[in-house]
């Protein structure tokens, strides 16, 4: 009669190590957030351009070294800068330009439209233009035109813009100042004799400096007639 009772206490022991054993359950939630990360992985990489495994890799090497010193770099760039071949190099390259052509042309059409809006509600104000779309960006675009750096209380400035105003030249202005009142730009171009006709028409173009004067890192005093020569700002 003892041996039974044995037998019993020994099953009654395995049964619960033979439980435990068994693989964790997953959850709804885990198998929905799994499918949502795939479907937007898939979304981001049809946008640009590019196959799951190519984006797979760009998230890889963001997880590493490059995505350390570069964390901001878009999907095109990363994967340029560590092709593994020259096909693929101009792979991204061709979709790059194509997708920076995209990007202007959305720009303009925009900025186009901001201007009729502009004409519509304040046809006698001039206009300072938009801020930079990423802030803190103190980069200065190359139009193929003069930027000239003014500041208000500066007379010499206001002669030099009133002799490429006679001139005919087409250039694109920014105020260097602590200030980002747009009255502040708008009266000083007043007072200096700027025609209100040219800027409607862009001939000239009111901005505001964020710094961009600072960044070229160029030697002397304001006023200053820049221009970009070979990829380089240059002072005239």
């Amino acid at each position: 009669m003892k041996t039974p009772t044995r037998l019993v206490f020994a099953w009654l022991i395995v049964v619960p190590a033979m439980v435990s054993a068994q693989p964790p359950a997953i959850s709804t939630s885990q198998v929905t957030q799994t499918q949502l990360e795939k479907s937007r992985d898939t979304r981001l990489a049809r946008d640009w351009g590019l196959r799951s495994d190519e984006w797979t890799r760009y998230r890889e090497l963001m997880e590493g070294p490059l995505g350390i010193y570069s964390p901001n770099l878009d999907p095109l760039t990363a994967l340029g800068i560590e092709t593994r071949s020259d096909d693929e190099r101009r792979r991204y390259a061709d979709l790059q330009v194509q997708a920076e052509a995209q990007r202007v042309e959305k720009l303009l059409n925009y900025q186009r439209a901001y201007d009729a809006a502009w004409q519509r509600r304040y046809p006698g104000v001039l206009r300072v233009n938009l801020p930079d779309a990423m802030p803190g960006s103190v980069s200065l675009t190359g139009s193929g035109r003069p930027a000239v750096f003014v500041r208000d209380d500066c007379h010499a400035c206001d002669q030099m813009v009133q002799r490429l105003q006679e001139s005919g030249t087409e250039f694109d202005l920014y105020m260097v100042s602590d200030h980002t009142d747009d009255a502040r730009i708008r009266d000083w171009a007043r007072g200096t004799g700027i025609n209100p006709a040219k800027v409607r028409s862009g001939a000239i173009t009111l901005n505001h400096d964020a710094g961009r004067w600072q960044s070229l890192g160029l030697a002397g005093d304001l006023p200053a007639i820049v221009r970009q020569v070979d990829g380089q700002w240059q002072r005239q």
